[in-house]
């Protein structure tokens, strides 16, 4: 198999003809041949109750991630009081976790790729568990800063395993729309941090520390769930193909020596897009709670409300925008959300009135989401089958790694541009965030749109190999380890873009 792998052609000729073929790869296909796409119900009907489970468990475990994650960013002033920190030495914290989360991707991503999805997947939610647990029990700040260390390695190996789980047997016409509902388990783990903090951390007599008891609850189900369910059909496939070459672990090792050397440019894109999409994600996210009440002096109640506005919008542009993507195309969906997020902009960052506040963090929300809701597909598409846990795993945390100071970055720049009261002095701690955060999603935007204008996409890539199995004859594991378009196969029989 190695002898048929080639890498990604960079002389000059492919190159200018990949960026000239770049506007063209854009355009729909015509609609009287593909309205049927638009409809989710013949997709959703061919979704087996097995594989619903796969989704319902990938959704509920990228849920719990979430929600683990953000149980840090609804009580950072909480933590600061009860460690004797100031909040910006908690938020670290939340920082440590993005720089850790590679390095997850990593080792369970290769262990779902190596071993099958499901022992990984119970391991990562065994040492949540044990994490959640732990975090509620430190007493000083290098504890709690130890515990989300390891808390970051453990989010880290979610994404990959999830998304394989939930689409590797998904039916393709399905898949944008499921997609979309699996990366909004994010924006529903965040909108249940919200909710259960004021219902338990606000009213229990340990505070903060009982969110976090909660949180170690809610995996065991997961994990109970899983257990029930087998290996999906794509991983013993490709399981059994390992066993009829030989050794599966020496396979595996040569498959996926092989497949990096194959697409190592195609997994630099992923990062450098994954980069735009979580610089998107956190510069939109993690300033604006500390918006809302250190700028616009929200109480906790109103926050409260405008966090779930934004969460409600986030998770109707995720699952919009993935379905449409079926159609449009995971690159044109996503550049559409860049120019209306960018258009949102200006009311966005400088609304002061509550319902107008209201109205633009869930349409900004929709936006980023529903960009966001492309990701899973577009990533597993993108990813060498060999290794489709461990590459969109580490591609999006390695994305997740270089947005790590984005919260930082904002907090920063927003000391530059000090509030004045109606007589012209400085509010001493009070700074335009909505300023700041508003340039740099401008320079986000525009950055997301250029990497996907300029990006390959694969559409639809497993059905697409099974047609051109059929048509032409052609030994479909040859197929799968290449980055074939079918557009183009319609014009030149044996040509493949440049990435």
């Amino acid at each position: 198999m190695s002898e048929e792998l080639k890498g990604p052609d960079l002389s000059p000729p492919a190159v200018a003809h990949y960026l000239a073929t770049r506007p063209s790869t854009l355009v729909p296909p015509p609609f009287h041949e593909k309205k049927h796409l638009l409809n989710p119900l013949p997709g959703l009907r061919e979704i087996t109750l097995r594989q619903w489970s796969f989704i319902g468990v990938a959704f509920f475990g990228w849920t719990w991630d979430a929600f683990d994650f953000f149980s840090v960013s609804i009580v950072v002033p909480n933590i600061a009081k009860s460690l004797d920190r100031t909040v910006a030495q908690i938020s670290w914290g939340i920082t440590v976790v993005l720089m850790l989360r590679s390095v997850g991707a990593v080792i369970f991503g290769l262990a779902a790729d190596k071993w099958g999805r499901k022992w990984p997947f119970i391991i990562n939610c065994l040492v949540f568990i044990a994490l959640e647990l732990g975090t509620g029990f430190v007493q000083t700040y290098p504890q709690f800063l130890a515990v989300r260390a390891l808390f970051g390695i453990a989010m880290g190996g979610m994404f990959g395993n999830c998304a394989s789980t939930a689409l590797d047997d998904c039916p393709p016409q399905a898949k944008g729309l499921i997609s979309g509902l699996l990366q909004q388990g994010y924006a529903f783990g965040y909108l249940l941090v919200v909710i259960f903090n004021r219902a338990i951390a606000d009213n229990s007599p340990h505070g903060w520390r009982a969110l976090f008891w909660f949180g170690a609850g809610p995996p065991v189900l997961i994990i109970i769930w899983r257990l029930c369910l087998p290996e999906n059909d794509a991983f013993l496939e490709h399981k059994r193909r390992r066993e009829v070459e030989g050794d599966a672990a020496v396979t595996f090792v040569r498959a996926a020596k092989e497949s990096m050397k194959t697409h190592w440019l195609l997994f630099i894109f992923q990062v450098l897009f994954m980069v735009g999409m979580n610089f998107m994600s956190h510069g939109s996210q993690d300033l604006y709670p500390t918006r809302l009440k250190k700028q616009l002096d929200f109480s906790e109640n109103a926050a409260t409300v405008t966090n779930c506005v934004a969460n409600l919008g986030a998770l109707t542009g995720g699952i919009l925008f993935g379905h449409l993507s079926q159609f449009v195309g995971r690159r044109l969906t996503i550049m559409i959300c860049c120019v209306i997020g960018a258009a949102l902009i200006y009311p966005w960052g400088f609304s002061h009135q509550n319902a107008s506040i209201n109205a633009t963090a869930f349409f900004m929300q929709m936006m980023v989401q529903g960009a966001w809701g492309v990701v899973p597909i577009h990533l597993m598409e993108l990813s060498p089958p060999a290794l489709r846990a461990f590459a969109s795993g580490t591609s999006y945390q390695l994305g997740n790694l270089a947005s790590s100071a984005a919260s930082t970055i904002e907090a920063t720049i927003g000391t530059q541009f000090p509030l004045y009261d109606k007589d012209g002095n400085k509010i001493p701690g009070m700074y335009d965030y909505g300023k700041v955060m508003a340039i740099l999603m401008g320079a986000v935007f525009a950055y997301t749109f250029v990497v996907c204008f300029l990006g390959p996409e694969r559409r639809n890539a497993d059905g697409d190999i099974r047609e051109i199995h059929d048509e032409e004859n052609v030994d479909p594991e040859k197929i799968t380890v290449e980055y074939i378009d079918k557009e183009e196969i319609k014009k030149s029989k044996h040509s493949t873009p440049v990435l």
